[in-house]
Order: structure tokens, then C-alpha cells, then sequence
């Protein structure tokens, strides 16, 4: 039941219903009694959903094939900094890991030839 209750919500969020999903759980509160703990918890959801709204457009984002999720970026770090900072023996000053990095990332970007 719980498991189903976070599906909808989420799936309710990836649509665009985000103030939707805030009212439902403040509503949720009150009608069910909620206490202590649990009622702190939801309204504390609630609070966080609706002060971030504006970043939640997850509809609009998935439309324009933005990636949500955090695994793109964590590839991406992956890829242009840990694969070539990390190698065996290597030292870095800050200035010179800054200069590797942004030369990686135009090369890395395919926009090598035009820098």
C-alpha cells in the first residue's frame, strides 16, 4: 500500500501536478488525524515539494529530453574528471587541474577543432 501511495505521487510529480501532490498531502494530514512524528514528516514533504516547485517541471523537462535523473552527471564526472585525475602516480596543483579539466572538456565535447 505504501509503495503505491509513493508511485502515484511520483508519477503525479513527472506530470506536472506538483502543487496537486502538496494539497493531497496537506489534506492528507488533517483528514487522517496524522500525529506527532508522522504528521511532522508529511508536512515536512509537503513543505519541501512546494518550495521547490519551480524546479520541479518535470513534465516540461522530459519533454525537451533533459535528463532528471543524477545519473548522467555522475557519468559525466566520471568520464572527464575521475578517468584522467585519478591515474596511478598523478599530482595535481589546483591551477593545472583546472587548465587539464576545461582542456578535457572541449576535447571531450567534440569542440576541439573549433577552440
Amino acid at each position: 500500500e505504501a509503495r503505491e501511495f509513493v508511485k502515484e505521487r511520483i508519477l503525479r510529480i513527472l506530470c506536472g501536478e506538483v502543487s496537486q501532490v502538496v494539497k493531497g498531502l496537506r489534506q492528507m494530514a488533517t483528514k487522517r488525524k496524522l500525529k506527532g512524528q508522522r504528521r511532522a514528516t508529511v508536512l515536512a514533504v509537503a513543505a519541501y515539494y512546494y518550495r521547490n516547485r519551480a524546479r520541479m517541471r518535470y513534465d516540461s523537462y522530459l519533454r525537451k529530453g533533459y535528463p532528471i535523473a543524477s545519473g548522467p552527471v555522475e557519468g559525466a564526472c566520471k568520464n572527464l574528471v575521475k578517468d584522467r585525475m585519478e591515474r596511478s602516480g598523478m599530482r595535481w596543483t589546483l591551477p593545472m587541474a583546472e587548465a587539464v579539466l576545461r582542456l578535457r572538456a572541449v576535447y571531450l565535447s567534440e569542440h576541439f577543432e573549433e577552440y
